[in-house]
């Protein structure tokens, strides 16, 4: 007779709520909204990305959350209980995490590692060596790893206590303590002179700089920022009790994602431009220009870098047990394995995967198309698959699953009425598909421009791939 594991649900609607931002706010705001908001013309980036997180976040964080608690099943088992045709949808944002999880708590490791930098004194050194401290020390072949080895610990941790006992206990303390670290470096940076220079460039949308390329990036960060597409909305929302109302629980979890990605940008961009520093830092934005700032704030700029580090652990372990989340609930639902076992397991692939990544930025490991490891999952994960994974979860939800369906779910059987679903339903049905399938036409044409084709083929071959042997999982 095959064992039943018992399922767990959040012990409250807070826990919930702050675990599910926590998934989503992650890196993707702390670390990688100010770097492509700087990159991308700051308030022109900014206005697209806000749009795309109204438009398509709450539409497609809302649809997850009824196809995860419908079946009360992660996302690729809540697929296949309705068709297994679509298994490939689930599989396909299954695959993201795993792609995710291989990059994330190498970063993670890295803000733990610039902790005790800080404390030792890096921030007494010359500010013109941070970039080249930075680079020697991510293309070490084992220091990093030291350090990404604690990360994962923390996360293994967290993860295996389960639900409420781990994911959402961890997440009542980190989130508040997320916020209020961000709050306290904005009070700072907006009392430097020159500060108000920052949030005119991040406010004051310069509509010259919009074209298809800033679109595309805007969505993939709505996307990645919110973690839809992955699969840990679905996967959360499958854990949320049958009374709690899904649209006010999209709503918190989109609001305050969004508002931590908008008090990120307020919280670094404001300290850039008082020091002169370029906002368009680019990936190690956070690692070596930010430093710079806190150097010239004194002895009160120690403790603040302090802090940000913290809070960028934070945010990259907030993001990490969700992902691993997704892939530990499936493993247990589907293959019936222990919450143990399947966390072990995973935390296995996930180790190897971030082996690779962090000795890729140094030279060291194989290539494809000659970019390593860390580049290329970050490749498949902010690019074709995130997107492609968020159209085929829409199309599923709004076609397989259906109108009648999506309301009795979002309702609560018509006990919570939603005034706006037809709206909704509308815009998950039509408007979000259309709006992918052309950021993604977009997305292949900058491709083929900037010489990345070999790896779009091998992205399209993996996904086919994924659909081939959807069955299977």
């Amino acid at each position: 007779m095959e064992q039943t594991i018992q399922r767990e649900n959040w012990g409250s609607k807070i826990g919930f709520i702050l675990a599910a931002t926590g998934s989503a706010v992650g890196l993707g705001n702390i670390w990688k909204f100010p770097y492509m908001a700087g990159s991308n013309g700051g308030g022109a980036f900014v206005l697209l990305y806000l749009s795309f997180v109204i438009i398509i976040g709450f539409t497609l964080t809302l649809g997850e959350f009824a196809v995860g608690r419908r079946k009360q099943k992660a996302t690729v088992g809540a697929i296949k209980a309705y068709d297994k045709r679509f298994s490939f949808a689930g599989i396909l944002g299954f695959m993201v995490c795993f792609f995710v999880m291989g990059y994330f708590p190498v970063i993670g490791g890295w803000a733990l590692a610039y902790i005790p930098k800080v404390l030792g004194g890096f921030l007494s050194a010359d500010p013109a060596g941070y970039q080249g401290a930075f680079d020697s020390f991510i293309a070490n072949p084992t220091v990093p790893i030291i350090w990404l080895a604690i990360y994962l610990v923390v996360n293994l941790t967290i993860v295996l206590k389960g639900i409420q006992s781990g994911i959402e206990k961890a997440s009542k303390i980190f989130m508040p303590a997320l916020a209020l670290i961000l709050v306290v470096i904005t009070i700072r940076g907006l009392t430097l002179p020159g500060a108000m220079a920052g949030l005119e460039f991040l406010f004051k949308p310069d509509f010259s700089t919009i074209d298809g390329g800033v679109a595309a990036k805007a969505l993939g960060q709505a996307f990645f920022s919110i973690g839809i597409g992955f699969g840990t909305m679905s996967t959360y929302g499958s854990y949320i009790r049958k009374d709690d109302s899904l649209v006010s629980n999209a709503g918190w979890v989109v609001g305050l994602d969004t508002g931590m990605a908008i008090l990120a940008g307020i919280a670094l961009f404001p300290a850039l431009f008082a020091y002169g520093q370029d906002p368009a830092g680019g990936f190690g934005l956070v690692f070596t220009v930010m430093p710079t700032v806190f150097a010239g704030m004194g002895g009160f700029g120690i403790i603040l870098a302090v802090l940000f580090f913290i809070g960028l652990f934070v945010a990259a372990i907030t993001s990490s047990i969700g992902l691993q989340e997704v892939v530990v609930s499936y493993l247990i639902e589907e293959k019936n394995i222990s919450r143990k076992k399947a966390t072990l397991g995973s935390s296995v692939i996930m180790v190897v995967m971030c082996i690779f990544a962090s000795l890729s930025m140094g030279g060291v490991g194989p290539k494809l198309f000659g970019v390593g490891a860390f580049g290329v999952y970050d490749f498949f994960s902010s690019g074709m698959f995130i997107a492609l994974a968020g159209l085929f979860v829409a199309v599923f939800a709004s076609w397989r699953m259906g109108k009648e369906e999506l309301l009795d779910e979002i309702t609560n059987s018509g006990k919570k009425p939603f005034a706006l679903f037809d709206t909704w339903f509308f815009a998950l049905k039509y408007i979000l598909p259309l709006i992918i399938v052309y950021v993604l036409i977009w997305n292949i044409k900058s491709l083929y421009d900037t010489g990345y084709i070999g790896l779009f083929i091998t992205s399209i071959g993996v996904i086919l791939a994924s659909v081939v042997f959807s069955k299977k999982f």
